[in-house]
């Protein structure tokens, strides 16, 4: 199971936001693969995956938008009913706390992609064994 670095950002809820940070990463020809927009009344950390990490971090500096960024793990799991409890009951066994998970799929596919961030990566990676 791999690791990625995710660029994380600090955006206010209104109109626009997200835009601008797409906006700038577009002009770049940045590929977002990966995106997290938590719900929130005020603030909230958007969360990106890219496909040029260099690229991604000239683009967003140049538009004076500050990030940080953050490692989690990246995996593929079955699409079928209890693939995501069969890991996380793995990480809660070994005491490791999942911060955020979010996953996507499509109708008809056989696996899914996941991005967790957990409180120990190392751990993670060793009891998970990907």
């Amino acid at each position: 199971m791999p690791t990625i670095t995710q660029i994380a950002i600090t955006l206010e809820n209104k109109p626009g936001a997200l835009h601008r940070v797409c906006a700038a990463l577009a002009q770049a020809k940045v590929n977002i693969t990966a995106v997290f927009v938590p719900e929130v009344k005020e603030k909230g950390k958007v969360r990106l995956v890219v496909e040029d990490l260099d690229r991604a971090r000239d683009a967003l500096r140049a538009a004076r938008i500050r990030f940080s960024e953050e490692e989690a793990l990246i995996f593929s799991a079955e699409h079928r009913p209890g693939a995501l409890a069969e890991i996380t009951e793995k990480l809660a066994q070994a005491k490791v706390n999942i911060k955020y998970a979010y996953a996507t799929t499509i109708p008809g596919a056989t696996h899914a992609t996941a991005i967790m961030a957990v409180s120990n990566i190392e751990k993670a990676l060793a009891v998970i064994g990907r």
